[in-house]
C-alpha cells in the first residue's frame, strides 16, 4: 500500500480533496502553505495520518481562494480566525486567517506528502505555529497534547530547534 493509498484510507478519499485544493490554488497561482499536522509530517522522520488539513493562504487572496474552491466543489464556512472548508471526503480544510501566519506562505518548501506534492512552512515556521497552538488557552486539551507530540517530532527530527522552544515546553517535552 502506498502513502497516498493509506491517506486515502483513513481519510475516505481525502488524498482527492487535498489533491483538488492544492490544484485550485495552484492554477489561480495564489501563495499558499500547508501549516498544522501536513507540515509536520513533511520535517518529521515518520509521518502520521490526519483528517485536519491547515492551509494559509496570502491574505489579500483568501477571498479569490475560496471562490476558487468553492467552484471547484468544496462548501466553506467562516469562523472567527478561519475558513473550513469540506470536499467529497473526511478531510477537514481549515484556512487560517490569522496575522501571525501571514508570512508563511512566502517562505514554504516543496514538498511530497503522502504521495501529494504540495507547499508546506518551513521548519521553523512549522514548529512556531505549533507552539502558537499549544499555547493557545481556548484550545482543547486533546489538541494541545497532540501539539505537544508534533513539537517532540520536530525536534526529534531537527535536535537544533530544541534551543528555540520556550523554557515550559522545552521541559514538557523532556519528560
Amino acid at each position: 500500500m502506498t502513502m497516498r493509498e493509506f491517506y486515502d484510507w483513513q481519510t475516505a478519499g481525502g488524498g482527492g480533496d487535498v489533491m483538488l485544493l492544492v490544484e485550485t490554488l495552484e492554477h489561480h497561482e495564489i501563495p499558499w502553505c500547508m501549516i498544522g499536522g501536513l507540515a509536520v509530517n513533511h520535517w518529521a522522520r515518520e509521518p502520521m495520518t490526519t483528517a485536519d488539513v491547515d492551509v494559509v493562504i496570502a491574505a489579500e487572496r483568501v477571498d479569490e481562494a475560496v471562490k476558487a474552491l468553492r467552484q471547484a466543489g468544496f462548501t466553506a464556512k467562516k469562523f472567527a480566525w478561519s475558513l473550513n472548508l469540506k470536499g467529497r471526503s473526511q478531510v477537514s480544510v481549515q484556512i487560517s486567517t490569522e496575522a501571525v501566519y501571514r508570512e508563511f506562505p512566502s517562505r514554504s518548501v516543496p514538498a511530497d506528502i503522502h504521495g501529494i506534492l504540495m507547499r508546506v512552512a518551513s521548519r521553523e515556521d512549522t514548529l512556531h505555529g505549533k507552539i502558537l497552538a499549544y499555547q493557545d488557552p481556548q484550545r482543547r486539551p486533546s489538541k494541545r497534547q497532540k501539539d505537544v507530540l508534533d513539537i517532540m517530532r520536530l525536534v526529534e527530527a531537527c535536535p537544533r530547534l530544541r534551543k528555540t522552544l520556550p523554557a515550559a515546553i522545552a521541559r514538557k517535552i523532556a519528560e
